[in-house]
């Protein structure tokens, strides 16, 4: 499987991604594939997708099972290759999505909502980050802010939010637009959880992770 880990686009792996990749590889058995990608100022979303999907075709050519997993900044890269590689003909298995970044436009009335209750991020920064991170493609190309792309023959997801962050309304909508699209969705919210809860060392953590875990089991 890959997973594409998350930090704003701007901010390197950490240990807490680590520990919930060698839970996955343990539990799963898988190998797990870990892009390190280009951050910014130095990358864009267009060169952070092309290289999870190559990465991905790379397995796909050796006769592997590929699954897709990618929390915040990494559920956008995620889920843009996982559309990109549907439009060239390729299901995956499984993508399971973890407090992901959906719109980069930020501007779902509903954000206002939850930022009060969202001690990690805001909308200005949000925005800031996002007007580099396009590079040369519009804010509402799939590459950019997936929730704008067709849904439609995207393979299971699975998708973790919590209530207490402001990423959580445009997950709703995604779940919505997937279901609409035929799309088989596996829905776990976290009622008070912050952004990425299951990297957490909570009780709720423990069970985000858990439930993360068990989505991507590779199956025969």
């Amino acid at each position: 499987m890959v997973y594409v880990h998350g930090g704003g686009w701007v901010n390197e792996i950490v240990p807490q991604h680590w520990r919930l990749i060698a839970r996955i590889a343990r539990k799963t058995n898988q190998r797990v594939i870990v892009p390190i990608y280009p951050l910014l100022p130095f990358g864009t979303a267009r060169e952070a997708r092309d290289g999870v999907v190559d990465l991905i075709r790379a397995e796909l050519d050796s006769d592997h099972q590929v699954r897709l997993a990618g929390d915040s900044a990494g559920g956008q890269i995620a889920l843009s290759a996982a559309l990109h590689l549907r439009d060239q003909g390729t299901q995956l298995p499984g993508t399971t999505l973890l407090s992901p970044a959906l719109d980069l436009t930020w501007k779902n009335p509903q954000i206002d909502a939850v930022q009060p209750f969202d001690p990690w991020l805001g909308r200005s920064g949000g925005r800031l980050l996002a007007q580099r991170w396009r590079g040369d493609d519009e804010i509402e190309d799939p590459i950019v802010s997936p929730l704008f792309g067709d849904m439609s023959g995207l393979g299971p997801l699975t998708i973790l939010t919590g209530t207490r962050d402001v990423l959580n309304p445009d997950a709703n909508l995604f779940g919505t637009k997937a279901r609409g699209a035929g799309v088989s969705v596996t829905w776990h919210e976290g009622e008070g959880q912050l952004h990425v809860y299951a990297l957490l060392p909570t009780k709720a953590g423990e069970q985000g992770a858990s439930i993360l875990v068990e989505s991507l089991r590779p199956t025969m």
